[in-house]
């Protein structure tokens, strides 16, 4: 028997209003997260990575417009009054925001900010509460917590903030756990710390993880499926090696020729320039029709600009959408 999956996104659509019209923001994104399952999203800013989390958690702008089907554990969340949504927000899908100085109230005390959500969503005392608190604190590496627990955001470094914010986000034991970007502004030797934290914990509580980055390096060593976001749509989906290992999509492609490659030899002189993609990322009111990469594909052809290239199976969960795979892989043959 089939077991339901614990988050189902299908086909979520969500537009935003604008001075020119509404704007396609998520153009039909799908994916399913198990317990302990690893997720995640890459792509450039504006890619629509930050804007799939916000909908999950019931967090869009103002005046957006949803549509498609979000469902945790058969419940679906689209739709749901902001009332229902607060039970859910925090308690069974949390998030660890990008920027922990602005997920931080700078006036209150880190022991109250940890132990609000148990307050909230545990009923639990205050003084049970600030156990509870400090307990996550120590759990997420907050050294001396006892007798730091009533300090404020500001007496902490980034690292320790963002381990704060991880502590928060843990509070109500969530079922699925979204973190965008937690290593940003972070020295390489705090990222990796975080970033062992998160794998730790998923292991120990056994939660779902969607973790949002554009580190390709990140996403080979954290999470096991990988969602290649440009211009609100999933242009490449599968497991991360088997992603990694074929690039099929063009896309997927430039974002690997323009990682730093440490340990390459150069010769004597300055150093080549990485490779970069062709062009910027569009306003979204000036997507194509078709293919959102197209025009900065250098596999550009006429259809790209308007047709939707359909899913393509290259391998066991592995979905690529591309119409110029003949072509790709006629080239790739020369080379060889």
């Amino acid at each position: 028997m089939k077991t339901m999956p614990l988050l189902e996104v299908t086909d979520l659509h969500v537009h935003l209003p604008t001075r020119r019209g509404w704007a396609a923001v998520l153009r039909g994104i799908s994916f399913t997260l198990e317990c302990g399952d690893t997720l995640g999203l890459i792509g450039e800013s504006g890619s629509g990575k930050s804007m799939a989390a916000l909908a999950l958690m019931g967090l869009l702008p103002d005046g957006a417009r949803t549509s498609g089907s979000l469902r945790l554990n058969g419940q679906e969340l689209l739709g749901l009054p902001d009332k229902a949504l607060c039970q859910i927000r925090g308690q069974r899908i949390a998030m660890v925001f990008q920027e922990p100085m602005t997920a931080l109230n700078p006036l209150h005390r880190i022991g109250h900010q940890v132990a609000e959500p148990l307050r909230l969503h545990r009923g639990l005392s205050a003084r049970a509460a600030k156990q509870e608190a400090l307990a996550l604190l120590d759990r997420v590496g907050i050294a001396d917590a006892a007798r730091r627990i009533d300090a404020y955001p500001h007496q902490f470094s980034g690292g320790q903030r963002q381990r704060i914010t991880i502590a928060m986000a843990l509070a109500c034991g969530p079922e699925v756990l979204i973190a965008d970007e937690p290593t940003t502004a972070l020295d390489v030797t705090l990222q990796q710390q975080i970033l062992d934290l998160l794998a730790e914990l998923v292991t120990e509580r056994q939660m779902a993880l969607l973790l949002i980055s554009h580190d390709l390096g990140v996403m080979a060593r954290q999470v096991r499926r990988l969602l290649v976001m440009y211009g609100g749509s999933v242009v490449e989906s599968g497991p991360t090696a088997e992603i990694f290992q074929t690039l099929a999509h063009p896309y997927t492609r430039g974002l690997w020729a323009a990682r730093p490659r440490w340990g390459v030899s150069y010769p004597p002189g300055p150093r080549p320039p990485l490779p970069t993609i062709a062009g910027s990322v569009p306003d979204l009111l000036d997507l194509p029709a078709g293919c959102p990469f197209a025009g900065r594909c250098a596999f550009t052809a006429q259809a790209c600009y308007t047709t939707v290239p359909p899913p393509t199976l290259l391998a066991d969960g592995h979905v690529v959408r591309c119409l110029r795979l003949d072509a790709i892989a006629a080239i790739d043959k020369n080379k060889k």
